[in-house]
Order: structure tokens, then sequence, then C-alpha cells
């Protein structure tokens, strides 16, 4: 606890021997006493750091807890350099953070669990013998929308103005990049987007003239949904013995968006044969942008029933 500074104790109890106020004189003496003894404890600081999409400085002292106010439920990332050295832990909104040594300058990520928002801070643990306020982290005015996420509006918009719903990336770059994440990369590192979900995907799905100029095995592996569009990975393996080139413009359907993973194909039976393409659909999925599969046609099928048996008829008369 803070004892004020004598000057304004002095300042404080000379109202107690004014004359223009002997009614209130116990109760000055006992708050000039209180002061002076320090039983009135004093509110303690907290520094208000802006998030600006810049890495934010918090310092700390070992041995002293910091506490960080962030009002989400956060993930925090920490090096594994500094993981015996560091304690965190987070819970209802602040962020709790404890250097059992000193640490150089390091950088944490924390990451919203709710929507994936990322802000970053660089920690930096001296001796010392005082601790250090609070930190309390708040939106900063020139924060951009996430990745995936739909525009911010203007804070003095009126109100009977609509939202805007376009979003900052266009929806098939972020399910493409969803998709190329989720089977490629490690699953703590993939992004959520808000309003994503799995769509359902038929495993028996024919595809054989989704490529019909190469030679290669396509399978549908797993589908996206987000608002009105899809985006289906399909895998596609190379049964020949030489390299393929692949060119969006071979495949045969419609398509709103096509992506390879890889360039080309190589030679059936290598760890080059295999790649995925992501193709994305609007309005439904893959199953319905593909092209009808080609048939024999079988001219009976579009005679009336009584013209088809009489043909028959005439037939078995004929022999």
């Amino acid at each position: 606890m803070k004892k004020l500074p004598g000057k304004v104790f002095r300042v404080s109890c000379a109202a107690v021997r004014h004359k223009d106020v002997p009614s209130n004189r116990p109760f000055l003496i006992l708050a000039c006493l209180a002061l002076f003894l320090g039983w009135i404890p004093t509110s303690q600081a907290v520094e208000i750091l802006k998030w600006e999409r810049m890495p934010l400085a918090v310092p700390l002292v070992v041995g002293h807890e910091r506490v960080v106010f962030i009002d989400r439920n956060v993930r925090v990332g920490v090096p594994a350099s500094i993981g015996d050295r560091l304690r965190v832990q987070s819970a209802g909104g602040a962020l709790y953070l404890l250097a059992h040594d000193t640490i150089e300058p390091t950088r944490l990520q924390l990451q919203d669990a709710d929507d994936g928002t990322l802000i970053l801070i660089d920690i930096a643990a001296r001796d010392g013998e005082s601790p250090l306020e609070p930190v309390r982290i708040v939106e900063g005015e020139t924060a951009g929308t996430r990745y995936g996420g739909t525009g911010a509006h203007a804070p003095n918009a009126p109100a009977a103005t609509p939202p805007d719903p376009a979003r900052e990336t266009p929806i098939p770059v972020v399910l493409t990049r969803y998709a190329a994440q989720s089977l490629y990369a490690p699953l703590r590192t993939v992004e959520p987007v808000n309003g994503l979900s799995r769509g359902n995907l038929r495993r028996d799905l024919a595809l054989d003239t989704l490529l019909p100029t190469l030679p290669v095995h396509a399978k549908a592996l797993a589908a996206w949904r987000l608002e009105d569009q899809w985006v289906t990975a399909v895998r596609l393996t190379n049964t020949a013995s030489r390299w393929l080139d692949l060119d969006p413009r071979a495949l045969q359907g419609n398509f709103l968006a096509a992506t390879f993973q890889h360039p080309d194909l190589g030679p059936a039976g290598e760890s080059q044969g295999t790649t995925v393409v992501y193709l994305v659909t609007r309005g439904h999925g893959l199953a319905e942008s593909l092209l009808p599969a080609i048939s024999p046609i079988d001219a009976t099928l579009n005679l009336p029933a009584a013209a088809a048996a009489g043909d028959a008829e005439g037939a078995d008369h004929a022999q």
C-alpha cells in the first residue's frame, strides 16, 4: 500500500483546524489518520495497450506475476526454448505470466479460440524487486478484419444502413486455403473461419469425366461450405509411367475456381505421382457440377410404349 506524500497530508489535515467546518472535524481527523497510516488502499494503475497489428511490448520481472487483461478466450503459443522459464495461465479473459528466470526478448502468439484472431506480444524478463502493473489490451482503431472475415463498418454509420456483407478475401480463396491447410498442415495451425462448415460428400462419386484427357484416377476426399459456395478436395493419382502437366483448362465441369496443389504429376508409383485439386462450386456441391456420363443410346427408350411394342411384334412377324 502506498502512503501519500507528506505535503498532501498537511494540506488535508489543515481543513481539520478550519473554523468553517466544525461539524466534520471528527471525520476529517479519522480520514487523515487513515491516510497517514496507509489504511485506505490506493487503486493500482493499469497500462493500456492498443492492438493495431503491431507487436505489443509486455516486459516481465522475474518472480513477479504480471496480468494481461484481453477479454478474449485465447490460446497462447509459447516457444519451446522458454517453456521451462515461463508459466502461462489463461482464465476469464485474463492472461497470467510468471517468469522463473531471465528471458531474452521473445514473441508470443495469442489466438482467439472463437474466431482465430491473432495478437502478438513481445516479452522479456529481467531481475527486479518491484512488480509491474497489469496490462489491458484493447482493439485499436486501425485493426483490420481477419482473414476471411466480413469487412468492418464505420462506427458513425447510420443505423438504418444495411451491413455490407463483402468479405476482406474472396470466398474461393478462403475455401481453397482452408482445404489445403486441413489436408497438408498441422491441425493446430489451421485458422478457423466464421461460418465455414464441413459438407456432405458421396464416397462413391464417379469422377471419370473430370480429366478425360489424362491418365489419372480421381477420388473425392472432403468438402467444405461457406455461404453459397463449396470446395471439394479431389485426389489425383497418375496411372501412367510418364510425367503429366496439370492444366485447369483440361478440367471438365461447371467450376467457379480450380487449384492444383502441384503443377505436375510424377510417374505412377513414385511419391510425386499423387496430388490434390481443389474445386470450388456455387449453389451446389461437386456431384451436380460434373458432366453427365456418356452411355450407349437405346432409341427405343424415346418411343411411346405402344410404338415400342408394335415394333417388337413386327419383328416377330418378319421372322
